[in-house]
């Protein structure tokens, strides 16, 4: 009976050997179906993405005004964050150059643009809101033919 039972495992593993052997696939080779459509995708979202990043590249010489230079990290956090409150259309920069937290804010091409948010600043930061030459993000121009 053992031996049966056996001989009846054996026929089954050999017959499961032989079908997986005589079945198999070239696995080194893939076969894919893509629509074409996709091509079409692909080009149209590179050409979306080098425009808007070449956009958001631009930046040129400009000002900004330095708020604060601190050692204190919370005190520039809190600097930064008063800002965001009372000036929101104004970006923040906060930058660590060991051992100082400086934070300055605003993208101005001209300095009077400066100087005017300069004088507004100044309530808000009476040890002084100093106006910097720096290399800043200038905002895309919107040509004529977007406008109309």
């Amino acid at each position: 009976m053992k031996s049966i039972l056996f001989l009846v495992a054996l026929f089954i593993s050999v017959i499961s050997f032989a079908q997986a052997d005589s079945t198999a696939i070239d696995s080194s080779s893939i076969i894919v179906h893509k629509d074409p459509r996709l091509d079409l995708l692909v080009k149209k979202q590179v050409q979306i993405n080098e425009v808007t990043s070449r956009e958001s590249r631009k930046s040129g010489r400009g000002f900004r005004l330095m708020i604060i230079s601190t050692s204190n990290r919370d005190e520039a956090i809190a600097a930064k964050t008063k800002i965001y409150t009372y000036f929101p259309e104004l970006k923040a920069y906060l930058w660590h150059q060991s051992p100082y937290y400086k934070l300055k804010a605003g993208n101005f091409k001209d300095r009077k643009e400066a100087e005017e948010y300069q004088i507004k600043l100044r309530d808000y930061f009476p040890k002084g809101v100093f106006i910097m030459n720096d290399i800043v993000e200038l905002k895309p121009e919107k040509s004529l033919e977007e406008n109309l």
